[in-house]
């Protein structure tokens, strides 16, 4: 019995030991990150080691920062994921930059663009709401862009008790613009500058002929999973202000993905339709078809859906559009991100974005194969617990987590990275410093 209690004392004094490490740790990666690799408050994706350069989706300047994850937003997000975990006010101080320079950013039509340029006459400023910027007031859903910037800020004003002005009433104007974005029939168009078109709920249909539209950034669009960064705003609005509002465009967007549920053969989702409910191209590299990844966050919708509504209807299109995902596996056990309308035939774009259907010599910046969600959506399972002591000893006597590129990563943004080079990037300080904080905010054992 005693050697027993003695052996407990032991883990539980070896834990308590861990936790300490993991919060120091956390500490001095967060202080690295704010003091060093912030401007205004805001990120980028890539920052070099000496700091001679940073980049988003191109080079950035030291004026510009990048709304898109995993940029500001997500940043400012891990930042208050670790003041939860550990009550620390340095961590709610850093997300409370990173929300005031969205604030900052924030366009006149309620959204965001994917950066922010500080500098009065930069290359990428836009009209911003404080009367300081440009011409350019295209608000974007693309990649999660506004909606992850009004999640930031809705997250920070309810950890700044809602008493932060400036922010309040961002969030507030940010979900306003959001919820007139939306179609009458639930689906979101890409970006937005004033009302959306008029748009009727009739079913998706196979088109008669290609459909090409010169604004394909005005349809209706799944590209990206746009429809899932949406829902997950709305899911915030609603929990954090308890907007009805919010509630009522998270059901209609299920009630859209309804409609855009493709016939057989094809139970699934394309990327964008036209006002018609046809698929149709956008970018030269997107064509009308049925898309994987696209059918995979549609469902993801469709269950949170029927979570919150408890109405069955959202799960009625499920089992068919999961029974062709099966059937549409490639040899290696991917899938296709295209499929050929009617045909379901996998289709890709070779370099010069002519159709075809082989899968050599593609489109390098592009993913043309995506790894199958299927098993996970048909039963979710709890995600592998991430390795603390490996992210601890990554950690390097500065307070970086540096990477190296090698041969074959894909990296957001499709950096020009040569093999060996090395990067600090934004998404792994935001992976790490997440894993940290649900270590350190799960019980003592």
């Amino acid at each position: 019995m005693k050697i027993a209690l003695a052996f407990l004392l032991l883990a539980s004094a070896a834990c308590a030991q861990t936790r300490d490490e993991v919060v120091t740790t956390m500490k001095k990666a967060a202080t690295f990150f704010r003091t060093k690799c912030a401007s205004h408050g805001g990120y980028v994706y890539y920052v070099a080691p000496d700091f001679s350069w940073r980049l988003g989706e191109g080079k950035a300047t030291a004026d510009q920062i990048f709304v898109q994850p995993p940029g500001t937003p997500a940043v400012g997000l891990a930042y208050l994921r670790a003041f939860e975990a550990t009550g620390d006010i340095f961590y709610l101080d850093a997300a409370r930059e990173a929300a005031e320079a969205l604030v900052y950013g924030q366009l006149t039509t309620g959204g965001w663009m994917q950066t922010i340029d500080f500098a009065p006459k930069g290359g990428r400023v836009g009209k911003y709401r404080n009367g300081k910027g440009g011409s350019w007031d295209n608000s974007s859903f693309d990649d999660g862009i506004s909606q992850g910037a009004l999640r930031l800020l809705m997250h920070a004003d309810r950890a700044l008790k809602f008493q932060h002005r400036e922010i309040h009433e961002s969030a507030e104007f940010g979900r306003k613009a959001m919820l007139g974005a939306q179609f009458a029939h639930g689906g979101i168009p890409q970006t937005w500058t004033g009302p959306v078109a008029a748009a009727k709920p009739v079913k998706a249909s196979y088109p008669d002929a290609e459909v090409r539209v010169k604004n394909y950034w005005d349809m209706p669009t799944l590209n990206d999973d746009i429809a899932l960064f949406f829902a997950d705003a709305m899911l915030d609005g609603w929990e954090i202000y308890k907007d009805e509002r919010c509630r009522a465009a998270l059901v209609k967007l299920g009630d859209f993905l309804i409609l855009a549920q493709m016939p057989e053969p094809q139970p699934g989702w394309a990327q964008q339709y036209d006002l018609e409910m046809h698929p149709m191209w956008a970018r030269k590299f997107e064509p009308p078809a049925m898309t994987s990844r696209e059918s995979m966050t549609a469902i993801e919708i469709l269950q949170r859906v029927n979570k919150i509504t408890g109405d069955k209807k959202y799960l009625e299109p499920i089992p068919r559009a999961l029974a062709w995902l099966k059937r549409s596996l490639l040899p290696d056990g991917c899938l296709s991100r295209y499929y050929e309308l009617k045909t379901n035939k996998p289709i890709y774009m070779t370099e010069d974005y002519k159709l075809t259907y082989d899968d050599k010599n593609l489109a390098q910046h592009y993913g043309w194969k995506i790894d199958s969600r299927i098993a996970e959506l048909e039963k979710p399972t709890i995600a592998a617990k991430p390795d603390v002591q490996k992210i601890l000893r990554e950690l390097d006597a500065e307070g970086r987590w540096v990477s190296t590129f090698t041969e074959g990563m894909r990296l957001v943004g499709n950096p020009k990275f040569k093999p060996g080079q090395q990067f600090i990037a934004s998404e792994v300080f935001n992976k790490n410093l997440e894993a940290l904080s649900e270590y350190v905010a799960k019980p003592a054992r």
